[in-house]
């Protein structure tokens, strides 16, 4: 450390000093998730009145982003997200929020080719900086190392509590690549709540962890299902389970501690918790923190469907928001309002498919409550306006409540008759005449 003392004090300057290098007409790129930067997003928001034209580009704020709050008619800043959370959602809806299609998988590779806009600033939540002078980007490893590779000037927010993640590769940012330093709040990282499963997810749940195998690797997504699926598989007699996911979750914990990880039957990364983010409780956060059993890497690099399909049993499990009789998922929006994003959702998917052994879900409920209504998730054809997260060429395994079916190499009418079948019972009728109307329905067909 004392080698890069004079260094560290050189570039050490207050957020509203490191935020002066802004110009109107920049790109700014944030770090990701519970790394999005508080203190420069707060110090360059003070700063609307003197810029125009600033565009920030970050994914999956898990805090409020002030750019964005102190102007929604985007006069100065225009705020966009790869992958909306809740804020970000929030935002999008009052106009002042805008998404960025995409592939997770591909987000490193867009940069560096020079098909996303490059950043002209980053503003990246790190670790404090060790003896050999890096900084760690903590849990949102993510495409850290792109944006600071792209980026024309580099701006580090230290935050003491963030936990050091092992690589893995590209988790870390060298005092000599850096421009500037400024001290974080120090704030703990925000925390996930605990999902509390209700019967609907229990049965969902249960049909998906019969098909898991011993030594299966496993990827969990965003939500309170995978979860739920992470905490039955803790409490099963699986063994020797491996981990190969986007995001490292709190179910994960609990199937470490319950000794159902292992890793040892894992073909690339042996005994290693792969991992490009993390998100959940301080239990989760405590357990990453400089653990050799984990292992963050570039999201080109865990979202590879070609890297997923390496290790054999690869298991995806995701969520979607409905999937319509030719068997399009539609995982990120309701009509035109975008409530995610892609993610990782088509790599996984891909992925696991490629994978000996593999296997690909897709869980929903057959149901959904909608201006005091309840509607059927399982539709005709997907909403109007809404966003193909898996095309019916890749839909995989699709799970509700009422059963589980495998869309691979079916039919129309096959997946028709297939998706009515764990359809609500109160909607089967009504999917049966649309069926018929759209062509998908033989004389054949069970009358179900």
């Amino acid at each position: 450390m004392s080698r890069y003392k004079d260094m560290y004090k050189s570039k050490l300057v207050t957020a509203d000093e490191a935020v002066k290098v802004v110009k109107s007409g920049d790109w700014v790129y944030y770090s990701h998730f519970a790394c999005t930067p508080r203190v420069l997003d707060e110090a360059l928001a003070k700063r609307k009145d003197e810029l125009t034209n600033v565009k920030i580009k970050g994914v999956c704020s898990v805090y409020p982003v002030k750019v964005a709050q102190v102007d929604p008619e985007q006069k100065h800043f225009i705020y966009h997200s790869g992958f909306f959370s809740g804020n970000d959602r929030k935002l999008h809806d009052q106009g002042a929020c805008y998404h960025v299609p995409g592939l997770y998988a591909e987000s490193p590779v867009n940069l560096r080719k020079g098909y996303s806009p490059p950043p002209d600033v980053a503003m990246i939540v790190t670790t404090p900086m060790d003896k050999d002078g890096f900084f760690n980007f903590s849990v949102a490893n993510s495409y850290a190392r792109a944006i600071c590779d792209m980026a024309k000037i580099v701006i580090v927010e230290v935050n003491e509590r963030a936990p050091r993640c092992l690589g893995g590769d590209q988790e870390c940012i060298h005092i000599s690549e850096v421009d500037y330093i400024v001290q974080g709040n120090n704030e703990p990282l925000i925390e996930l709540s605990d999902h509390l499963a209700d019967e609907v997810d229990k049965k969902i749940a249960s049909y998906i962890v019969e098909e898991i195998e011993d030594g299966a690797c496993l990827q969990l997504g965003i939500g309170g299902l995978p979860n739920t699926i992470g905490k039955m598989l803790a409490e099963s007699d699986l063994k020797d389970l491996g981990v190969h996911s986007e995001m490292l979750c709190g179910a994960f914990l609990d199937l470490y501690n319950a000794g159902k990880i292992t890793g040892s039957k894992k073909t690339v990364d042996r005994y290693k918790m792969v991992f490009t983010f993390a998100l959940g409780n301080a239990r989760l956060y405590e357990f990453v923190d400089s653990n050799p059993a984990c292992a963050t890497y570039p999201v080109d690099y865990t979202n590879s469907p070609f890297v997923i399909s390496q290790n054999d049993k690869q298991i995806a499990i995701n969520n979607a928001i409905e999937v319509d009789l030719f068997g399009q998922v539609c995982s990120e929006s309701v009509g035109t309002r975008q409530i995610s994003g892609t993610g990782g959702q088509f790599d996984f998917t891909y992925g696991a498919f490629l994978s000996r052994g593999g296997k690909a879900f897709i869980c929903i409920s057959s149901m959904k409550l909608v201006n005091d209504n309840l509607v059927s998730r399982i539709v005709p054809t997907i909403t109007p306006g809404g966003i193909i997260t898996l095309p019916r060429t890749v839909a995989p395994f699709i799970v509700t409540e009422y059963g589980k079916v495998n869309l691979k190499g079916k039919s129309a009418w096959q997946r028709a008759e297939m998706l009515i079948n764990i359809a609500h019972p109160d909607f089967r009728d009504e999917l049966i005449k649309q069926a018929e109307k759209m062509k998908i329905w033989t004389k054949t067909n069970k009358k179900l």
